[in-house]
């Protein structure tokens, strides 16, 4: 059976950490339950959850514990609609789909910050107009990041050299210690000189649990190694 939640506590009893589940009590821990574009479910079987689901404007995203039920997942996204679906390849929906690797990192490495100052509360349109967030509207980002980030639940860093940004990541999701890593970026005349590892091993070293991350299969593996992180599932976009 899934059901609707309307208290977030009705989630609790969910003690799985891995990406897609960080991102979903995140997600529920910014929001809760009272807003329209922003809803969360749970599959039961009897008296054990077997799946929490988020759903933000059309982007599902699915946890899954080894027991789900993919035939009644199915329907029910049917039913509800959806733009894209994030979950893990356990879980098949349709042929139309994206695939890549997941990464976590639960080590603490060193790290030197030479010749540069790590910025952890970074101006937020600096953020955006640094990244390039190409598809993204500004508002639309901006209205998010800042209500997660005064939530506890995203937080964003830089490392500067003379004021400038050389290097970005942000915590997308952040939930009980683990963490979302994404918009890892070098400026591209500051790349290969180790900035871009020793923000990550920075960002590793501020979080008290695992942090995990998204990658294209055939992209960024090494990097992302040296820096502490090992493969440990994939992860499917459908459409």
């Amino acid at each position: 059976m899934i059901e609707k939640i309307d208290n977030p506590e009705q989630l609790s009893a969910w003690t799985q950490s891995d990406l897609f589940s960080v991102r979903i009590l995140a997600l529920l821990k910014s929001y809760g339950c009272q807003y329209r574009f922003c809803s969360f479910y749970r599959q039961m079987n009897g008296e054990k959850m077997t799946a929490v689901i988020s759903k933000l404007d059309g982007n599902v995203t699915i946890a899954l514990t080894k027991e789900f039920d993919r035939d009644e997942l199915v329907r029910f996204l049917c039913l509800i609609g959806y733009a894209t679906v994030l979950v893990s390849d356990a879980f098949e929906l349709n042929p139309r789909y994206s695939e890549g690797v997941v990464m976590a990192c639960s080590r603490k490495p060193e790290t030197q910050l030479n010749g540069v100052e790590l910025d952890e509360y970074p101006k937020l349109m600096d953020l955006y107009n640094f990244v390039d967030y190409a598809e993204q509207d500004f508002k639309a980002w901006y209205v998010d990041i800042s209500h997660r980030v005064r939530h506890g639940t995203a937080k964003a860093y830089t490392l500067n050299v003379d004021d400038e940004i050389v290097c970005s990541g942000v915590l997308s999701s952040l939930f009980e210690g683990d963490a979302v890593l994404t918009a890892v970026r070098t400026r591209d005349d500051m790349r290969r000189r180790g900035y871009g590892s020793t923000l990550v091993k920075a960002i590793c070293n501020d979080v008290k649990g695992t942090v995990y991350l998204m990658r294209d299969a055939d992209l960024n593996e090494a990097f992302y190694q040296q820096a502490g992180f090992v493969n440990v599932g994939k992860w499917r976009m459908y459409q």
